[in-house]
């Protein structure tokens, strides 16, 4: 059956939900289609479903932490796991339905299934032939193949939260956010934790000095982070599974094997955009994603995509809902607005947090000031029983400007967005010393920080 539609949103997920929620205004005949459950990856099997589980364990482990401290029991608190998974459904189960009724209501036409491009303005979903004067790509991104020996073996992020029972031995395998957040996870919740990392230094886009506090805490806490391991294969045995890797030394190799009942793949993700045969429509993507424009639009003037399916920007949930805003903005309004990265704030959420905005100190480290301070004797460092805390803020004092900033330590996820929103809205250092913040806080240091 043939459809005519004004908009052709491809994807249910944050990017894909904030054009349509511009439908009822615009007037114009909106469809939508996902070929997996409405929502998308954030609140269905992303960061806040990880959130839950994070939280949990930040309770856990700050209660054990403040043992003898005048808080908690004598005897360390335990995760229970299954009323934990039973708990993050409660975040995730209704979600479909809820995304569903508010396109509903709002007007839009829904649709199951693969989304395929015939041609440059028209789309197949199984019997269905839409055509669209505009469309917007919004398929966001699933787990990276390894394409290694036995990777069927594998679970992936999106598995993990869905383990009824967490496992006595879990591998991670890539140094990246997702496997360092569910390593603490499921460290706290009583696993014996590997992570292997195939090249030198992990969480290679944080800096480099905060990379090597947060890899100290995370051994400290009983996490095995072993670098230059790239997994080579992966075998069944018995229960478990046989993991080998080659270890490399200089010009020296090495085969080493770990055991596990569990592997999951934390080695990133990539653009979900296989099936979509963006050759039909005239899309140029790379191996990043799909090209667009800073007006979101594709190398098919009638086509724009945005969120993590794009090669432009970080993969954020604060991003996707940028760049959508961006696309409808120039789809419906006729605008000429472009996407602006500036101040974009990032946190990897260990215990404690790793959160960063703008650049590093290795980039330009020549032309700027560096203020690096060890905050783990800062009384809101001690009050928490963490060990690990510093910061590093970059600072261009030629135009008293903030050009970076990264925070280890509790609260850091809070801390960091007075940074961002100093970058973003290019407000001086000399302003940001003047502000009087409630103390005590993580936000009451930030002078102190700079």
């Amino acid at each position: 059956m043939e459809k005519k539609y004004d908009i052709i949103i491809i994807g249910t997920g944050t990017a894909g939900r904030t054009l349509a929620g511009r439908a009822r205004s615009s007037g114009l005949k909106f469809a939508i289609i996902d070929s997996r459950k409405y929502g998308g990856t954030c609140p269905l099997r992303g960061c806040d479903p990880k959130k839950v589980l994070a939280s949990a364990s930040e309770a856990m482990d700050l209660n054990n932490r403040l043992i003898g401290k005048g808080a908690g029991s004598h005897n360390s608190l335990e995760i229970d796991w299954p009323s934990l998974i039973k708990f993050k459904r409660t975040f995730t189960e209704s979600y479909p339905r809820e995304t569903e009724k508010m396109l509903a209501d709002l007007g839009i036409d829904m649709y199951h299934g693969i989304a395929q491009f015939a041609d440059e303005k028209t789309v197949i979903v199984g019997e269905d032939k839409l055509k669209g004067e505009c469309i917007f790509i919004a398929t966001g991104s699933k787990p990276r193949k390894l394409g290694i020996p036995g990777e069927e073996y594998l679970t992936t992020d999106e598995d993990f939260m869905e383990t009824k029972k967490i496992p006595k031995k879990i591998i991670f395998i890539g140094g990246g956010y997702i496997s360092f957040e569910f390593a603490h996870i499921a460290r706290r919740a009583g696993s014996e934790v590997l992570i292997l990392h195939r090249s030198e230094k992990p969480l290679g886009s944080f800096d480099f000095d905060m990379v090597d506090l947060l890899v100290k805490a995370s051994e400290t806490a009983g996490i095995k982070i072993l670098t230059n391991n790239p997994v080579a294969a992966i075998k069944k045995e018995n229960d478990g599974f046989l993991v080998r890797t080659e270890f490399k030394k200089g010009a020296q190799s090495e085969i080493r094997t770990y055991n596990a009942d569990m592997v999951v793949n934390g080695a990133g993700r990539v653009p979900d955009i296989e099936d979509l045969k963006l050759e039909n429509a005239d899309v140029n993507s790379e191996k990043k994603g799909i090209i667009v424009d800073k007006h979101m639009r594709t190398s098919n003037p009638n086509i724009y995509a945005g969120g993590d399916c794009v090669a432009e920007g970080m993969k954020l949930t604060p991003v996707a809902t940028l760049q959508g805003q961006i696309a409808a903005a120039n789809i419906l309004d006729g605008d000429d607005a472009e996407a602006d990265y500036t101040g974009i704030p990032s946190a990897v959420f260990t215990i404690p947090v790793l959160a960063s905005v703008g650049i590093n100190a290795a980039k330009d480290s020549d032309k700027y000031k560096v203020i690096f301070r060890d905050r783990s004797k800062w009384k809101t460092t001690q009050r928490t029983g963490i060990e690990f805390a510093a910061s590093k803020v970059i600072i261009d004092e030629v135009n008293d400007r903030i050009m970076g900033a990264h925070i280890l330590g509790p609260n850091a996820e809070e801390a960091i967005n007075i940074f961002a929103m100093a970058m973003r809205l290019n407000i001086s250092v000399s302003d940001i010393r003047k502000v009087i913040f409630t103390y005590p806080t993580i936000c009451s240091d930030i002078p102190y920080m700079l």
